[in-house]
């Protein structure tokens, strides 16, 4: 499985995670079926586009950048489909005399139209390409997910780092998204949500946001480096935004401040123990 097929299939098993529903439940409220859902939620086929536009509208989840993801895959899969097979040692047919090739009403050869044809399909694969390129570099999803991986999963799904190699990486490039612990949930005065997620398997935390507005900034740290990230345009305030990671263990604490865009707004934060239970703290307001 390509690594933009694995980036997929990660995206759509913590989108899914984050509807609740059992793939027998999902299957009822989409067309596919529940030994389909198993098989694009294990990566073992690439789902239809219309797969992933259900997914997102059952989850409430924008699906630009979900199908971004699956455009991307999508090319990668269909060049690996229209490969050519090794070569065989088996003697090839002796090729057949041609019709000389017959002009059409204009007087021009057909073959020629044909293979104008082919140049502008290039063309065309090529421009999708860059459009998908552009929309896949848009801030993307994360949530848990509640079963965990078949032996059928593909290897790659595995985190890409652990612990201090974690830190300051983005926890979805690093496959750290899936099933991570939420460790709280807070709401800003602003309306924006804030929560605190801790994984395991990487041993690291981070802060993801939404509801957000463009300005407001969010940063996260577990007793070491400070990470920060900042809405910076409407894409961002209509989808999760994450922190960067920062290494983190049972018993550390994580604590993540929200600054708002407006000047008179104050900064919120929040903390919690991985382990234990969070807790909210604001500064005293100017006397």
């Amino acid at each position: 499985m390509s690594a933009e097929h694995t980036r997929l299939t990660a995206a759509l098993r913590e989108l899914r995670a984050r509807t609740g529903l059992s793939l027998a439940a999902l299957s009822e409220r989409t067309a596919y079926s529940k030994s389909s859902w198993e098989r694009y939620l294990n990566g073992k086929s690439l789902p239809p586009r219309q797969a992933v536009q259900d997914l997102c509208q059952v989850a409430n989840e924008p699906d630009g950048r979900l199908l971004a993801l699956w455009e991307i895959a999508e090319s990668h899969w269909s060049r690996r489909a229209a490969a050519p097979g090794p070569a065989t040692d088996k003697p090839q047919p002796r090729p057949q005399p041609q019709e000389p090739l017959r002009p059409s009403g204009n007087g021009r050869p057909r073959g020629r139209r044909v293979r104008f044809m082919v140049v502008l399909a290039s063309a065309y694969t090529v421009i999708v390409a860059g459009v998908a390129l552009i929309l896949f570099l848009l801030p993307d999803g994360d949530a848990p997910t509640d079963e965990p991986l078949s032996a059928s999963a593909p290897y790659s799904l595995a985190p890409q780092c652990h612990g201090a190699a974690c830190e300051g990486r983005d926890p979805m490039r690093m496959v750290c998204g899936i099933d991570p612990d939420n460790l709280t949930t807070y709401r800003t005065a602003t309306g924006a949500h804030v929560e605190l997620r801790y994984s395991k398997k990487c041993g690291a935390s981070w802060a993801r946001v939404w509801g957000t507005r463009i300005g407001d900034r969010i940063e996260v740290t577990a007793g070491g480096p400070t990470h920060d990230v900042r809405i910076r345009n409407k894409n961002d305030t209509d989808t999760y935004v994450y922190t960067e990671m920062a290494e983190a263990h049972p018993g550390s604490t994580v604590r993540a401040c929200f600054r708002p865009a407006s000047a008179n707004g104050e900064q919120e934060c929040v903390e919690a123990r991985v382990g234990g239970a969070g807790s909210t703290t604001r500064p005293p307001s100017p006397q």
